[in-house]
């Protein structure tokens, strides 16, 4: 007899903004694991923006998804049965793993968590691929230095909150730029940020222009479209500017076409530089340990939006392009269990 379990499957390629229509729930089967495998209990999912560009058949630096196959992405998970002498029943891991109640996996594919030194759903953000992100874009690629200005586009987001903060610990003057007021009083009253915009109620390039009296010598880039273009008039001589990613753009049908950055760019000698977490995979042990110091220092906080129950993955997925999450957005499928 089979043991049932909810699956998430990719079953249309999105047009423009996804809906749940692009998506089907599904139930099947767990299956028995074999030897070098364990069989874990998916507690937590990362949702996050990136996802969308995988739901479009084209080339880009990861693999789409598959249609009628299930989306994957970072997850936390419980070992519930053992087959391996690396893991056993009760860890906790991390891995990409697909959007499913239970997963198959082989021991060297996940990596075992100690969800006493932090939270478990911390491994999907502060001390996971979110937190390294922000650690070296803005380390390797801004190199922010005390006293310089460091503006970060989507800054109440899971990658630009860990930013600000470490370009705080750098000793920069940091401008974040958010959606919403409760976020703007979030990045100033909890983060530490000198000062943050509310985009969908102020004029950002005046407000940038007040905000940054010496000009900006180093942007995070998160959003892409009309806030990138009120930066670029502002940048000072040797700016570097990493490009993490666009969510403006991700769900338009159209090329984004806007102002030409290449003359700022030449004017200022600046730096432009796109970049994935996975260019710095032999440099992780490095970023988790500054991240952990500075999380158990108390320099770093992190902020989570949880949506419970994996019915509503798919919900929490949608909410990414709303801008309804704060801080990282992760889906609570089950709790731990004490073996």
């Amino acid at each position: 007899m089979f043991i049932l379990q909810k699956q998430i499957k990719l079953i249309q390629r999105p047009t423009g903004t996804p809906t749940k229509d692009d998506f089907e729930m599904v139930n099947a089967p767990i299956g028995k694991i074999s030897e070098g495998e364990v069989l874990v209990k998916t507690v937590y999912i990362s949702v996050d923006p990136y996802l969308r560009g995988r739901m479009n058949d084209t080339k880009s630096y990861i693999p789409p998804f598959e249609l009628n196959q299930m989306i994957s992405s970072g997850v936390v998970a419980q070992v519930v049965d053992s087959k391996s002498a690396l893991l056993e029943k009760g860890d906790m891991v991390l891995g990409s793993l697909p959007w499913q109640e239970f997963s198959i996996a082989k021991d060297n594919t996940v990596r075992k968590i100690d969800h006493i030194l932090a939270p478990a759903s911390a491994y999907l953000s502060v001390l996971g691929m979110t937190g390294l992100t922000a650690y070296f874009g803005l380390l390797d690629i801004g190199k922010p230095k005390e006293g310089e200005t460091v503006v970060v586009s989507g800054a109440a987001g899971a990658v630009g909150s860990i930013v600000g903060q470490i370009a705080k610990i750098k000793g920069a003057h940091v401008v974040g730029i958010a959606g919403s007021d409760e976020k703007v009083k979030f990045l100033i009253d909890e983060l530490g940020f000198d000062a943050a915009i509310n985009y969908k109620t102020q004029d950002v390039a005046e407000a940038l222009r007040e905000a940054c009296p010496n000009g900006i010598d180093v942007y995070f880039e998160n959003v892409g479209g009309e806030i990138a273009d009120a930066v670029f008039p502002l940048l000072n001589n040797f700016a570097r500017i990493p490009v993490c990613g666009a969510i403006s753009s991700y769900n338009n049908e159209q090329v984004d076409v806007g102002p030409r950055v290449q003359g700022y760019l030449i004017k200022t000698s600046s730096l432009m530089q796109g970049f994935t977490i996975g260019n710095y995979t032999s440099r992780f042990g490095e970023g988790a340990k500054d991240l952990a110091t500075w999380l158990t220092e108390g320099k770093l906080k992190y902020e989570e939006t949880i949506t419970e129950g994996f019915d509503h993955t798919i919900d929490a997925f949608l909410d990414l392009f709303k801008g309804a999450n704060l801080g990282k957005s992760v889906v609570k499928v089950a709790e731990i269990e004490k073996y």
